[in-house]
């Protein structure tokens, strides 16, 4: 046992297999944060959006984490290979070189249509832009505000998104579309006590 271990060792310790390591790692990373993003979101947007039996509920939960999880990890394993190969062939990782292989496994991996795939993009999206933001004040690109612009980013965030809803909702995706429907249009209608504070309707 000792000496399987002190072999073990050896090898992660060793710089000649890291490339392969940094893989299977990367792989294992993957699994475990698709794991722990997507098991607790879709366990309470499922029990508190959808309908259907315990078994349906259950077989989404585990289908959703189980394409999450499986995304990342080859997300990961896609983006190092093809880093590491151009990073061999011109013996040092540049801009182009993260953008390409990136764009490559985003493709590959995140271009598949899918409601885990759709959100995934829909949440870099949304913080690419607020980066991309400060990104352009920083270079100087865009003046400094002399007042503190989340105040502003809010107003202008919530006045579209409502706007949106009320007037052009099929365009929006279905789990805002529900929780939007839920905060404001199920809260207009009730018969009795009992579904104005105890159920929705």
């Amino acid at each position: 046992m000792a000496t399987t271990l002190s072999l073990i060792n050896s090898i992660l310790t060793n710089d000649k297999y890291k490339p392969i390591l940094a893989l299977i790692k990367g792989f294992r990373n993957g699994v475990v944060y698709g794991c722990k993003v997507r098991f607790p979101h879709s366990l309470v947007m499922t029990f508190l959006f959808k309908s259907g039996t315990l078994t349906e509920k259950l077989q989404g939960i585990l289908e959703a984490t189980y394409i999450h999880a499986k995304n990342l990890a080859f997300f990961t394993v896609i983006y190092k290979v093809i880093t590491g190969a151009l990073q061999w062939l011109q013996t040092e990782k540049n801009v182009g070189h993260i953008f390409l292989a990136a764009s490559i496994a985003g493709y590959t991996v995140f271009g598949n249509y899918n409601k885990v795939n759709e959100q995934v993009n829909l949440y870099l999206l949304s913080r690419i832009i607020y980066g991309l933001a400060q990104l352009s004040v920083k270079k100087g690109y865009l003046p400094k505000p002399t007042k503190e612009p989340f105040p502003m980013f809010a107003a202008l965030v919530w006045g579209i998104a409502l706007l949106l809803f009320e007037y052009e909702r099929e365009i929006l995706q279905t789990s805002m579309k529900s929780s939007m429907t839920y905060l404001y249009d199920d809260s207009n209608t009730w018969h009795s006590l009992k579904d104005f504070l105890i159920y929705n309707k």
